[in-house]
């Protein structure tokens, strides 16, 4: 919820709030690219062997991901994105 009005802060903390956004998104962008690198590995190791109950298992005990392998391509979906419910 959003509440009209406004707020004064210091110079220093305004930066310091502009400097903290910076990195969160530079940190997400990396999170990113790591979730995507460890699809690609995982799809790797798709075509090498069959993974198919390490996925299941690890699909059960995970209560934040759920591995998904079709075509021998594997993705990473997190339970709480609201993109893959």
């Amino acid at each position: 919820m959003k509440v009209p009005g406004t707020v004064s802060i210091t110079l220093e903390d305004y930066h310091a709030l502009i400097d903290s956004a910076v990195k969160i998104n530079e940190s997400k962008e990396k999170l990113q690219r790591s979730a995507k690198e460890l699809a690609v590995f995982l799809s790797f190791i798709c075509t090498r062997q069959d993974i198919s109950k390490h996925v299941q298992e690890f699909n059960k005990q995970s209560r934040t991901a759920k591995i998904v392998v079709e075509d021998n391509r594997a993705t990473i979906n997190f339970l709480d994105d609201v993109d893959n419910k």
